[in-house]
Parts: C-alpha cells; structure tokens; sequence
C-alpha cells in the first residue's frame, strides 16, 4: 500500500512539476526511555540503542513526504534482558534552509511491534531453563512527532540530527517506557 501511495504521489508530483527531488539515508540513535510494564509491574528505564532509516520525496520548496523504519532496544537487568521495538510508518515533514543549515519538523503515522523478554535470574550457563521469566509481543500504532536540523555537507551530502518521542497506541493494555530519543545520521540528497 505504501509503495503505490509513494508511487502515485510520485508521478502526480512530477506530471505537475512539483517533485523537487528526493534524500535516504541511515541513522543511529539514544535517548532515555521511562515506563511501567503494568501487568508485572516491572519498572524500565534507560538508555535505548537502535539504528534506522529514511527515504522521502522532496515536493514543492518545503515539504516532504515518504517513509521511515526503526528498531530500538533497551536492555534490562544486565542478565540477557531487553525491551525491543521495531516500527515504521508514513512520514510527512515541513523544511526551511538558511545558509547550509536546514531545520524541520515532521510527523510519522504508522505502527510496529515491542517484544519484552524479562529474566528474573542470571542463566546458570547456556541453553538451561530459566525460571520466572517473562515474554511478551506485541502489535502498536504509533505517532511520533519530531523535530531536528540537517547541516548541509554538500548538495549531495547532509548531516542530520533529530530528536523525537514515539507514543504508541493500542486497543489493549501495551506499557512501553517512552521517552525521547536523539538520532544522528548522513542523508544523500538527489
């Protein structure tokens, strides 16, 4: 569904002479996440690490439209223990440029999945039982709202910071630590 929307925007786009372009690129991110996993009740914090991207359509002088994906983990109990979320969506961001800077803000609508593996006790040794352990996976919708700056290398080259706060949504209970996250990364621009 995403490849026709970006498809036909496209060739909307470039009928109507508006398509200025298009960037992709790679990011690594950090940040600190915060949160109560209700059912067992277990308090998450900390220091996620996670890598990344994204690829947009350049349309007009300041807008931009296309697609991102993530996957973030936050360890646990330095026993094996993590929370892990991977997520994606529909991106849609404004841009101004000033000089070899470029600040913007933008949205991301879209969805992903979290997977919570929580041992309550340090494995003896390799592929033994652990008791009192937890696993859960789960399916969210998602927004995520950001903000950041690219610093202009070059026409084909650009430096990019951003800075977000992913909230998940759910029909069901779904606890995740949420928190900001700061990405840095390169984008090649066309």
């Amino acid at each position: 569904m995403f490849l026709v929307l970006l498809l036909g925007t496209s060739l909307w786009a470039q009928k109507q002479s508006f398509l200025r372009g298009f960037d992709g690129g790679m990011m690594v991110h950090s940040g600190f996440l915060k949160g109560t996993i209700e059912p067992i009740s277990y308090k998450a914090s900390g220091a996620p690490l996670g890598i990344g991207g994204v690829a947009r359509l350049h349309l007009g002088d300041h807008l931009r439209v296309g697609g991102e994906g993530y996957i973030s983990n936050l360890k646990q109990k330095g026993n094996g223990s993590y929370i892990k979320y991977s997520w994606g969506g529909l991106v849609v961001d404004g841009y101004f440029t000033f000089g070899r800077w470029m600040p913007y803000a933008g949205l991301t609508l879209g969805g992903g999945s979290a997977t919570t593996l929580l041992m309550n006790e340090t494995p003896a040794s390799e592929w033994e039982p652990v008791d009192n352990t937890y696993y859960n996976r789960r399916g969210f919708m998602a927004f995520d709202p950001y903000i950041g700056c690219d610093f202009i290398v070059s026409q084909a080259m650009h430096l990019t910071l951003k800075l977000d706060y992913l909230h998940t949504l759910s029909g069901g209970r779904l606890s995740l630590p949420m928190g900001p996250r700061v990405y840095f990364g390169f984008l090649f621009y066309h």
